[in-house]
């Protein structure tokens, strides 16, 4: 498909573009995805690329997919979903629980979901706990409460929004006594490009916990919601904090507030204004004005350059590399590491963040001083903040710090992938472990033993 000039670009996108629904044709014919894969072009050559670079010839279609994939839930109905999903169950009268007194409660823990954010477009992270009362003889198919749950979430959303909506979505369908919400939210931080993005202890992320009741748990102080919140607490869930109400939303995006874009971008905006019709979206909403100049923003962080590269004020290459005999009896080297440096990028397939960290060994001769953990952090944060994929990253990274200390050189990294949640995998909580070796490292098994013995076991957040 050629690519289109920006002056043509809102003509062309809103031509082919049918707001909300879906037509009868193949997935990926669709006018829609057309529509996003066209705008992401515009999107890629802005930043630099070469779209018929053969790691993103169908970076537009992957990402039109991913984003389809991801807003499902406008082209889903609850009632279709509840439908013949409802069982008569006796005891179960308007109000009142088995036996004749009050309970009947139901719950339904540790729903992992996904969801985009409407401020900003990047997915986040969502543990969904449900509780509801049956009532006139109905209990429906648990699977339907996640199922419910998730046409919410597939959908541009604010969190305080999608836990009312999934538990008026459940009240209208079910019809119990009372549905109870409770959802903790995780997003990404926008990083400051001029420093390493995450510290040891995961600050790059906004947390919330929000909550909606209908029913009989409208009201928060009722006792039936001190039954819902101790059977999440018996499983070591922190739910005393909390929140309900719009107030939460208003900070809940942590995109900068500034975020003004020159006039050589426009393009560029009107490429993600397109992508939010294309979803079926009104760019015009009050909500989502702003959203193409904020999701612009982030991804201009990632924007290819061709500046030389500055490590804590040395141009690449006039450092002394670290002196190494090569001796792989290394009688007189010694093991070195810098373990958990954070970092953040952007997949080039599908556009989407991953992070995690880098673990780097490398041998020097006794005597000889380790180098400065904030080199080895510029190194990774330079080649993180690129559109890149997670084995280039893990051999640019060694092969850059080769450069500065010899050739004996180990780097690991593990990261979180977004693309792995959002965009139909649903693979949570799985990480990837990517390894390149040179030097001394790729010969001699146990100098590999003892730097892998060195890495703490811990899990990376998200």
């Amino acid at each position: 498909m050629s690519c289109i000039n920006e002056g043509q670009l809102n003509v062309e996108l809103q031509s082919k573009v049918k707001v909300g629904g879906c037509v009868d044709v193949g997935f990926d014919e669709e006018p829609e995805t057309v529509a996003i894969e066209d705008a992401v072009k515009v999107l890629l050559q802005g930043l630099g690329e070469d779209i018929n670079r053969e790691g993103l010839r169908k970076t537009p279609l992957r990402v039109a997919k991913a984003l389809r994939e991801g807003t499902t839930g406008y082209r889903q109905k609850v009632k279709d979903i509840v439908q013949g999903a409802l069982f008569p169950e006796g005891g179960l009268e308007s109000g009142v629980g088995h036996g004749g007194g009050a309970g009947g409660l139901v719950i339904v823990r540790d729903l992992d979901l996904f969801s985009y954010c409407e401020s900003c477009l990047l997915p986040f992270r969502v543990k969904c706990h449900i509780g509801y009362v049956p009532s006139g003889q109905r209990v429906v198919g648990l699977s339907k409460l996640s199922r419910v749950a998730d046409v919410f979430a597939k959908r541009l959303q604010v969190p305080q929004r999608l836990a009312d909506e999934v538990c008026s979505g459940l009240q209208q369908g079910i019809k119990p006594t009372g549905v109870a919400v409770i959802l903790q939210c995780l997003h990404i931080h926008f990083p400051n490009s001029a420093l390493p993005f995450l510290d040891s202890n995961c600050q790059g992320w906004a947390k919330v916990m929000v909550s909606s009741g209908s029913g009989a748990f409208e009201n928060e102080k009722a006792d039936i919601w001190g039954d819902f919140l101790s059977l999440l607490k018996c499983r070591g869930l922190n739910v005393e904090n909390f929140h309900s109400g719009d107030s939460v939303d208003q900070s809940w995006c942590p995109s900068p507030s500034s975020s003004k874009i020159g006039p050589t971008n426009s393009g560029m905006i009107d490429a993600v204004a397109s992508i939010l019709r294309s979803l079926g979206e009104d760019p015009t909403r009050k909500e989502l004005v702003g959203t193409p100049t904020r999701y612009l923003k982030w991804l201009m962080i990632f924007k290819k350059s061709n500046l030389e590269m500055k490590l804590n004020g040395f141009a690449l290459g006039r450092i002394d590399p670290v002196k190494s005999n090569g001796d792989v009896g290394h009688n007189n080297e010694q093991i070195h590491s810098e373990l958990n440096l954070a970092f953040l990028s952007q997949c080039e397939h599908h556009l989407l963040p991953f992070h995690g960290v880098v673990h780097i060994g490398y041998c020097c001769a006794q005597g000889v001083d380790p180098i400065g953990k904030s080199l080895l952090e510029s190194v990774v944060h330079f080649h993180g903040f690129k559109l890149q994929v997670q084995e280039r990253l893990t051999r640019q990274i060694a092969e850059t710090v080769s450069s500065l200390l010899g050739r004996n050189i180990m780097v690991v990294v593990e990261a979180n992938h977004t693309c792995m949640v959002s965009r139909g995998i649903e693979k949570f909580g799985s990480n990837t472990a990517t390894i390149a070796v040179l030097g001394r490292f790729s010969t001699d098994p146990a100098a590999r033993a003892i730097f892998l013995q060195s890495i703490p076991n811990s899990t990376i957040e998200g």
